[in-house]
């Protein structure tokens, strides 16, 4: 089993900055990919972006490679998401997610955090 507990959500305004981190635990040996999805009230959840545990560049969805990057830490089970220029339509909620193969916009993880809420206000 893994465990995901993200942090780091809160209010802020349009215009703003916010950092999202995710904490892996417990068998993470095996974990091939990392990635970040949200989900707003009524849709579906939505894939941002990823990056391959053990080595290589993050990827993202085509509408997210602008405002978010995302990054892990050095030797530690860190994923990080930092979302620039944000607006009202960036209000979700955010979710941490480890799967054993590749996470895409087509393939699910293997694991989800429980997610945190990020809202920016007009």
């Amino acid at each position: 089993q893994v465990q995901l507990r993200e942090s780091g959500g809160g209010l802020v305004q349009a215009g703003g900055s916010l950092r999202l981190s995710c904490t892996a635990s417990g068998h993470t040996l095996n974990i091939y990919t990392m990635a970040w999805f949200r989900q707003t009230p009524g849709k579906e959840r939505e894939f941002v972006g990823g990056i391959m545990w053990r080595g290589g560049g993050p990827y993202y969805a085509d509408s997210m490679k602008d405002r978010f990057t995302i990054s892990r830490g050095i030797a530690t089970n860190l994923l990080f998401l930092e979302m620039n220029r944000l607006n009202p339509e960036d209000t979700a909620v955010y979710y941490c997610a480890a799967g054993f193969g590749i996470i895409g916009t087509r393939t699910s993880p293997d694991y989800w955090g429980q997610g945190t809420q990020v809202t920016v206000s007009p």
